[in-house]
């Protein structure tokens, strides 16, 4: 997502490579850039030209300092003016409430219930809260089992009433389950409909009076574009929700509707989703994403995702062995599960400054991997925790149970022998094991 309004603004800065000062002339061509480079990545043509008016007016209104560029100081003010349209801070959950109620609503497709699976899992595992599911959408013939086999998946239960197709009433009931059972916290998935019409909106208006929710998520598909910021204003008119969830971010969207919803319904974006797996759900923050969006990457962002994924013991035991030059291949596929656990291998790069460019045209599957772990099983329990045990004969070998060529065997030995003798030499710098430690 918004690689192409990257790649566009990178340009408009361009403008003012070279140039000694700000001038009229230099911001009105650069300005004019940045505007298009905008309503090309489908943002309303108004706000991109109140957005960039604003910029304009700043740029005219800064002094150059010496040690800052011109094209630096655009960058800079292009960044915060971005996370004044996204909502400045990120906006917490509240989850005070004893059971706190969530209410989730949108379109049907925009990712509801596999969003509904993945805050269960968020506030389960992050916020150490008990969770209840609860199928409210009594249309979709597999809106039931879709979150019964999400709750199956992260460990969390799921009230449903197959029979019943009065929602408010399931609603109602599920609160009271809640209750009884410990649950302190109640995430309703609701049921959606391809537009809006007035039969879904009537319902979940019902739902809301019914059990008086202390949060309502307004879900939608970020692929959408303006259409997402138009369904979101219908919604609200309706619902008054407290907050919004943007998903599949991670496919092919030109990001208007991330960049401009917040500006439209003056909500905040609270959440935003990648993928299917159920631990790819971030809270949204407006200033990581401005970073992204021009290219500064998100360092935060990625180093809390691997302390989510590493725990100190385990980063101790993985200390001691590199500092006895013991560190093997059951080290080296831990560390490969732990980074796949992290989110997508593209979208992790992208975090990186400077690197997202660098990959942004390469196809980087997410099963890159898996070649490697089929090297690394095929190997006996010895060989794995004694690499200089593997000669030729046991290459050829683990080659054939991994369906490899020999060449990849070699090149992979070769890569991690390296990568062993890098450790090695850390070993040989005070302190130099301790920065793989997470703190």
């Amino acid at each position: 997502m918004f690689e192409s309004l990257s790649e566009r603004l990178e340009g408009a800065f361009k403008q003012l490579k070279g140039e000694g000062r700000i001038s009229e002339i230099n911001i009105a061509t650069t300005v004019k850039e940045i505007r298009r480079a905008l309503v090309d990545a489908d943002v309303n043509y108004k706000i991109a030209k109140d957005f960039t008016d604003k910029v304009k007016d700043k740029a005219m209104g800064e002094k150059v300092l010496t040690a800052i560029s011109p094209g630096q100081l655009m960058v800079k003010i292009v960044k915060d003016e971005l996370v004044e349209l996204m909502g400045s801070t990120e906006s917490e959950l509240d989850v005070k409430a004893n059971p706190a109620v969530i209410l989730i609503a949108g379109l049907q497709g925009s990712g509801k219930t596999t969003f509904s699976g993945k805050l269960a899992n968020f506030l389960k595992t992050k916020k150490n809260k008990k969770p209840l599911l609860v199928a409210a959408d009594i249309y979709r013939p597999a809106a039931i089992d879709q979150l019964k086999v999400l709750g199956g998946q992260v460990g969390v239960e799921v009230y449903s009433e197959p029979e019943n197709k009065n929602a408010v009433q399931i609603a109602e009931n599920a609160i009271k389950h809640a209750k009884a059972q410990g649950n302190n916290i109640v995430i309703i998935d609701t049921a959606g409909r391809l537009a809006v019409d007035e039969v879904m909106m009537t319902e979940v208006s019902n739902v809301k009076k019914a059990v008086n929710p202390h949060e309502i998520l307004f879900v939608v598909d970020s692929m959408t574009g303006q259409d997402a910021v138009n369904t979101a204003k219908a919604f609200n008119e309706r619902l008054d929700f407290s907050g919004i969830v943007l998903t599949k971010l991670d496919g092919d969207t030109r990001g208007g509707a991330a960049l401009t919803i917040t500006y439209t319904v003056q909500k905040p974006i609270k959440f935003v989703s990648m993928g299917e797996k159920l631990d790819t759900l971030d809270v949204f923050y407006p200033e990581r994403m401005a970073q992204r969006i021009l290219g500064m990457g998100d360092i935060t962002t990625l180093v809390e995702r691997a302390q989510a994924q590493f725990n100190e013991e385990q980063a101790k035991k993985l200390e001691k062995k590199i500092r006895q030059n013991q560190f093997d291949f059951d080290d080296f596929k831990e560390q490969l599960q732990q980074i796949k656990k992290m989110g997508g291998i593209k979208d992790l790069l992208g975090m990186i400054p400077g690197v997202g460019k660098a990959v942004k045209d390469l196809d980087i599957s997410d099963d890159s991997f898996k070649g490697i772990e089929a090297m690394i099983n095929s190997m006996t329990p010895a060989e794995r925790t004694n690499p200089d045990l593997i000669d030729g004969s046991r290459r050829r070998r683990i080659a054939k149970g991994a369906g490899k060529e020999i060449q990849d065997v070699n090149q992979f030995m070769k890569q991690f022998e390296q990568m062993r003798q890098m450790m090695k030499m850390m070993n040989k710098i005070p302190g130099g094991a301790k920065g793989l430690k997470m703190r």
